[in-house]
């Protein structure tokens, strides 16, 4: 028999790290050819991790809330063979586009993302994961600081969502607090219960499980993981980007009747149903290669120009978070391949069976709130882009034509477009011109379009 090392595969340009979640298998367990080992979580999704080999499971490396870095041995598997084997370990990733940088004029130069980190983690006998390390230096917590926190991880160790929680705090002056269990309020028995009752009404509730409020009606939630994430990319949007939103309302009707038109022979003959969604992302896509400097992020005062134009469609999960899947070069896709793409991780999306490189590399992104029966919205950025546009519902409303016998009144259909941009690199015009021209791409749809 053989032992087979099972190695935490490589998961996106950037993540060099996941927590395990749970082990799917248990040691003595029988394992076939790509089934679950266990489940891992990374800042940006939960993922599986299949077996490349059939056997059985001996050892399990890492406990569940453990950081295991790329490339670690997770697991060992019994093999039928003779010899040990690993699952090679993952290669550098090399960058396929070149991105231009470009000076902001008139600002001085500032630190960039890649600011080395000032603490000497060498001194402390605590573990530290490095994107626990980056947040440290990002907040300049020193070494005894961190040394302070309470971990709960394996063995105490100290996670993302400890540091966060401890920042949190720490900014709200509410460091010293006390745990309190709530529970359904008893008769009054002593003078005690007015002792009882204060504190409960002044010390934070700190409890990770829902609980019933002491007056019996509210309900305390703890966020969950992905929650945690959410709530803290988006107040770091807000407090990175001077937001700005522009709005346009299109004639949509070509485009609704078009699709009315082809949706039945185009699902019989491709499998698949189109929606308006990759009709939206063709129309994105074209309208940032007239306006590529929408297509940007920004790096301390420099403007990065990217060289793909990867598209993000913000997707709503039953648990009610949201996640951001990517179409990688959506304008090398033509509408059939955008469709089967948008089909494609919209439903893995909710299945939760989306792969963690296949939330990154975004470089814009789209969030139809139409979908909710909105008609319009101002959505946040999704950093570290600059912009971010909302589709709104399409309403049936009389609109004014204009004709070659004058001005005449009909129903059409209409919808809102508004766009969130980053007003340190965008500006209203370049901002207002570009959702322009995703309406007038929208507007113009030819209704004799072949598929």
């Amino acid at each position: 028999m053989a032992q087979y090392e099972l190695l935490l595969p490589k998961m996106g340009e950037s993540v060099a790290e996941a927590t395990v979640i749970k082990w799917v298998k248990q040691p003595g367990d029988s394992i076939e050819l790509d089934d679950t080992i266990l489940e891992i979580a990374t800042d940006k999704v939960d993922s599986e991790v299949p077996s490349p080999v059939a056997g059985k499971l001996v050892k399990q490396l890492f406990a569940a809330d453990e950081i295991a870095q790329v490339g670690d041995v997770i697991a060992i598997i019994e093999t039928e063979g003779e010899t040990t084997s690993t699952v090679e370990k993952p290669a550098a990733v090399t960058p396929v586009v070149e991105e231009k940088i470009e000076t902001i004029p008139g600002i001085a130069q500032l630190p960039t993302e890649n600011t080395t980190l000032v603490n000497d983690f060498s001194v402390s006998e605590r573990f530290y994961s490095p994107l626990v390390k980056s947040i440290a230096a990002q907040e300049n917590i020193a070494i005894a600081e961190l040394d302070a926190i309470k971990g709960s991880g394996a063995d105490g160790r100290l996670n993302k969502d400890d540091l966060l929680d401890y920042i949190a705090k720490k900014n709200s002056g509410a460091l010293k607090t006390t745990t309190v269990i709530l529970t359904p309020p008893a008769p009054p028995v002593s003078e005690t219960v007015e002792n009882k009752t204060a504190s409960s009404t002044q010390a934070p509730i700190t409890n990770k499980t829902s609980t019933t409020s002491v007056n019996g009606a509210d309900e305390i939630i703890e966020m969950d993981r992905m929650r945690k994430l959410i709530a803290d990319h988006m107040v770091m949007s807000k407090t990175t980007s001077p937001h700005v939103t522009s709005f346009v309302e299109a004639d949509v009707t070509n485009m609704v009747l078009w699709r009315n038109k082809v949706k039945n022979s185009f699902e019989k003959r491709e499998n698949e149903k189109i929606t308006f969604t990759p009709i939206f992302v063709e129309a994105v896509a074209k309208a940032i290669k007239d306006f590529p400097m929408i297509n940007v992020s920004v790096n301390g005062t420099q403007i990065i120009k990217k060289g793909n134009i990867n598209i993000g469609m913000a997707a709503a999960l039953p648990s009610g978070n949201l996640i951001v899947p990517v179409i990688r070069n959506a304008d090398q896709l033509n509408l059939v391949g955008l469709t089967k793409a948008v089909n494609d991780l919209a439903g893995r999306a909710r299945n939760s069976k989306l792969k963690p490189d296949e939330t990154q590399g975004g470089t814009f992104t789209l969030t139809n709130v139409g979908s909710f029966g909105n008609v319009m919205g101002t959505p946040i950025i999704n950093q570290p882009q600059v912009a971010i546009l909302a589709v709104g519902a399409i309403k049936k409303k009389p609109a004014v034509l204009e004709t070659e016998h004058g001005d005449v009144i009909a129903i059409r259909h209409m919808m809102f477009l508004s766009l969130s941009y980053d007003h340190r690199v965008v500006d209203g015009s370049l901002g207002g011109m570009f959702v322009r021209r995703v309406a007038d791409y929208l507007e113009g749809w030819d209704l004799n379009r072949e598929i």
